[in-house]
């Protein structure tokens, strides 16, 4: 019992003194990984290239615009590229049976 009560506060002791740059923007010890911003821009200069960016996003970008979109507007339009593909996805479920 008392080595189980030694071996918490070290633990304890480990928490409190975790310096504050590893520290999540939530307060949490783990860090949680963001977005893959550079992927989700590809993803969305893939879309412009094949002309399909005004259909799934609803939205006619050029690349020039895509390498200026900022963090947030890259999620939102990946938001709406994957809300796309999934009602595709339903609606083709639906139809095939």
């Amino acid at each position: 019992m008392a080595g189980e009560e030694a071996v918490l506060a070290e633990v304890m002791n480990v928490l409190q003194t975790e310096p504050e740059s590893s520290s999540g923007p939530e307060g949490g010890i783990f860090p949680t990984a963001g977005p893959d911003i550079h992927a989700l821009c590809e993803q969305l200069a893939v879309l412009v290239s094949t002309g399909k960016a005004k259909k799934a996003i609803r939205v006619q970008l050029t690349h020039e615009q895509v390498k200026r979109l900022s963090d947030k507007e890259v999620e939102k339009y990946t938001k709406r590229y994957e809300t796309c593909m999934g009602s595709k996805t339903t609606e083709s479920g639906r139809n095939g049976r």
